[in-house]
């Protein structure tokens, strides 16, 4: 008989686990979730409670604030941990996520952070996702601060598809503010609460009980607000409080995130000077408005964007980046597994309002069918102006897709690969392979490079 590959075991395991979890009641799972995460936190010896944890919370901008907020507290030499969804930062050392989720299983979790304790970490800076909360993966995990940026429409399978049970998952993480002041390194460090008064439910989180409570913005008043801010191609720049500052990710939507950092930043009690040094240290966001290069002749941008809110805020980024003879050509696909259908089609109305082509092709359908989330993304497209095979193309294998984006680009215009960031995987019906956006653009580049003489 003939033996299994490791990739076929695994899918096979991932299939009866799968469908096992159709069999247990929702309310036995959770109960299992939380039970672990407790017993992972103790197997660990609670590592977090010997550093400063900040939380990032929210739908959108969680990787960039957090990366940034890196940068900002390694300005004076700091250690600083950073768990993402792109990265794991431990001091300066750098790897991709490789889990193909923000919060890893409760067991890794704790691992990680137990590296950062034995690395002699002050910070720890890790992004808590609603979904993560839903399976109680931050229970164990004592959080010093929490900093929101917003919650945007998309809801998913595991909050009932209801923004309401999302606020409640988002509310467990807050309530822990409420709690003692720890101990770290000798000193009290206070709870702190830091909110985006931009955002549409500023109020409810910004409500809740901390030691200290800041509020950022771009627009509307706050503690903290980005002022005369000014945007290119290749970064941004702002003033907070009469501080200068810039980054190297262009977008006000960025400023903003960058905002939240620095809040973050002067209240543990960095200096405008050492937070702006190490911002202006700071290289790549993996997958976080990357560019790619490979000898050719027109701008490549990788970028995690996925949701209405992130697309828009990359078209209006993208509408600024480029001279307006020339063209933008966006890769765009959506997620099947529980995530949020309704976005399909305003996805691709959004995307082909900002963009000259469109090229649709698989994010990750997990088990749901590729051609069906094409064709929900295809009605918005149409909807707005597209024509297949002249305006936008339906290609469901993404290295294809990619290809075909890319052969669309004349000198001097911008492409988009959306979706998918850095991300380390792709699932297609139910199976997980590797996989890495800007690895296979780099590879499309050269052959086309090579083409084209």
């Amino acid at each position: 008989m003939r033996s299994l590959t490791v990739q076929q075991k695994t899918f096979t395991i991932e299939s009866m686990l799968h469908r096992i979890k159709k069999l247990v009641p929702q309310s036995a799972v959770n109960s299992f979730h939380y039970i672990e995460a407790l017993a992972a936190s103790f197997a660990y010896r609670h590592p977090s409670r010997h550093m400063i944890v900040i939380g990032v919370v929210g739908s959108k901008g969680k990787t960039t604030l957090a990366n940034l907020l890196w940068a900002a507290l390694s300005g004076d030499g700091s250690k600083v941990g950073l768990i993402g969804t792109a990265n794991i930062r431990i001091g300066h050392e750098e790897r991709l996520n490789p889990y193909h989720m923000t919060m890893p299983g409760r067991h890794r979790m704790q691992k990680v952070l137990a590296e950062m304790r034995q690395a002699d970490c002050r910070y720890a800076i890790m992004e808590v996702p609603s979904e993560g909360q839903a399976q109680w993966r931050h229970v164990g995990i004592y959080f010093d601060m929490l900093i929101f940026t917003n919650v945007t429409r998309e809801i998913m399978a595991s909050h009932n598809y209801s923004l309401d049970v999302l606020h409640e998952h988002n509310k467990r993480v807050f309530a822990s503010l409420s709690q003692k002041p720890k101990t770290v390194q000798g000193r009290l460090q206070p709870k702190i609460l830091i909110a985006n008064s931009d955002a549409e439910h500023f109020t409810q989180y910004f409500d809740h009980i901390a030691d200290i409570k800041r509020s950022y913005s771009v627009s509307k008043k706050s503690d903290y607000r980005a002022t005369r801010i000014h945007t290119t191609a290749l970064g941004a720049e702002f003033v907070i409080n009469k501080h200068p500052y810039q980054i190297p990710i262009p977008g006000e939507i960025n400023v903003s995130n960058a905002t939240g950092a620095i809040a973050a930043a002067l209240e543990l009690g960095k200096s405008p000077q050492v937070i702006a040094r190490g911002l202006n240290e700071l290289g790549v966001i993996p997958g976080r408005m990357e560019r790619i290069e490979a000898d050719q002749d027109f701008h490549v941008i990788v970028d995690y964007a996925h949701e209405e809110t992130g697309m828009q805020a990359l078209m209006d980024s993208a509408a600024n980046m480029i001279d307006k003879d020339h063209k933008i050509i966006t890769l765009l696909g959506a997620e099947g597994g529980g995530r949020d259908e309704l976005k399909r089609p305003i996805m691709g109305q959004i995307a082909m309002r900002g963009s000259d082509y469109v090229v649709l092709t698989n994010v990750d359908p997990y088990r749901d069918d590729p051609e069906k989330i094409l064709d929900d993304i295809a009605d918005g497209v149409e909807e707005t102006g597209g024509i297949l095979d002249q305006t936008y193309w339906r290609i469901a294998d993404r290295r294809a897709g990619i290809a075909q984006a890319l052969a669309l680009a004349k000198k001097g215009d911008l492409v988009l690969i959306t979706g998918k960031g850095a991300e380390q995987s792709i699932v297609i019906n139910g199976k997980k392979s590797a996989w890495d956006d800007r690895k296979v653009v780099r590879e499309e580049l050269k052959k086309l490079v090579k083409a084209r003489g």
